[in-house]
């Protein structure tokens, strides 16, 4: 049924690739492609101008969304950035399974028709550049990780010495990153702030500092159940009538998880709360790993309050 209203609020979706952008307006149904360069980037801005949106859906696109997303806030046109995964699920509701660039912005337009997730404003350079340094350590310890596989098959001494050889300069180029990083955000005094509060928690430690600080801004901006989804840390629940599945977490910020991974295996030993946490959850039956990874989502609700509350951390007094 068309709506009644003669001035509808109109939403945007716009499907982002190297070359070029498709958009698609509801609910006028309105839809364009534009070239993925200034000047089509600023043709889509007058069209979205001109259509009276309030609200633009992208997707992350390898970074190709970036120029887009620094256009509409120049024009001060409100957007947000979503997870592929929440898009697809979205899709899959609506009874869309077919793929083209076309349908991906429709599905995008009527994705901030019906969610409406919150706008966030584009990072600073800085902070982009801080999230690439602490990309580019994610990829080095990858590498390590296939580096250390191939020397552990490896049979010829003539390999095993060039592997060895990658590794410590993969080794030397991680030690450099992590040390420029934890200068970065040194230098800045909002971050150096969010970083000595953080820091403050036994079990977190100058790396996982630095990758909250760069890779989840939106941290104390949410509450316990978003920041959970958000990292991937939250269980969904997977029951269909009669049956009742196994709660998984899935999806998520997999470099935020992996350093909070870290934290809590530390955490889980040296931190009394998260510590007496895992040893309850163990005591009741809980597998390790299910257990740890209750601990992230604990230590991640907690850092989230700290600086939602901007406090310090407090453990917890031992009851007499």
């Amino acid at each position: 049924m068309a709506s009644l209203d003669p001035n509808p609020e109109a939403f945007a979706g716009i499907d982002v690739s190297k070359d070029h952008l498709d958009l698609h307006v509801a609910p006028s149904a309105f839809a364009r492609r534009y070239a993925n360069d200034p000047r089509g980037r600023r043709d889509l801005a007058r069209a979205l101008a001109k259509h009276g949106v309030s609200l633009v859906v992208l997707e992350a696109s390898g970074g190709y969304e970036r120029p887009v997303r620094e256009t509409l806030e120049r024009q001060g046109l409100a957007h947000a950035l979503v997870e592929p995964r929440r898009v697809r699920e979205f899709a899959r509701a609506l009874g869309t399974f077919a793929k083209t660039d076309r349908l991906d912005a429709r599905v995008l337009a009527l994705y901030a028709e019906r969610i409406r997730p919150e706008p966030r404003p584009l990072p600073s350079e800085d902070a982009r550049r801080l999230a690439e340094l602490v990309d580019r350590r994610m990829q080095l310890l990858d590498d390590r990780t296939r580096e250390r596989n191939r020397r552990h098959r490896a049979e010829d001494p003539s390999v095993r010495r060039s592997l060895g050889a990658h590794l410590r300069h993969l080794e030397r180029e991680i030690e450099r990153l992590e040390r420029e990083i934890r200068e970065r955000v040194a230098a800045d005094p909002r971050w150096r702030a969010r970083a000595e509060r953080l820091g403050s928690v036994s079990g977190v430690g100058d790396v996982t500092v630095a990758v909250l600080v760069a890779k989840l801004p939106e941290l104390g901006a949410l509450n316990r159940g978003q920041i959970a989804a958000l990292v991937g840390v939250a269980p969904f629940a997977r029951d269909s009538g009669a049956m009742h599945r196994k709660r998984k977490t899935r999806g998520g910020r997999r470099e935020v998880r992996d350093v909070l991974y870290m934290a809590a295996l530390g955490a889980a030993r040296f931190n009394p709360v998260i510590r007496a946490f895992y040893e309850r959850l163990r005591a009741a039956g809980k597998p390790p790993k299910l257990a740890l990874v209750a601990c992230i989502r604990k230590l991640l609700v907690i850092l989230n309050a700290m600086i939602k509350n901007e406090t310090q951390w407090m453990p917890q007094p031992k009851i007499a």
